[in-house]
């Protein structure tokens, strides 16, 4: 039985993060991702979680 490798958290200071996997010709391709309202979202290919560094303040609009 293999263990799973706990789930990758970046914290990051804008509302919208790109996210490829990280891994070159080995990742995924590149999907824009916005944070919940929460500050928070969730990959879908990779389950890498961005999440909004504490204190970082994010415009949303122009």
């Amino acid at each position: 039985m293999t263990a799973m490798q706990p789930t990758e958290t970046i914290l990051v200071e804008t509302s919208t993060v790109g996210c490829d996997g990280g891994g070159g010709a080995l990742g995924h391709p590149l999907v824009y991702l916005t944070l919940e309202r929460g500050g928070k979202v969730e990959c879908p290919y990779c389950s890498r979680v961005y999440q909004l560094k504490e204190g970082a303040k994010v415009s949303h609009g122009h």
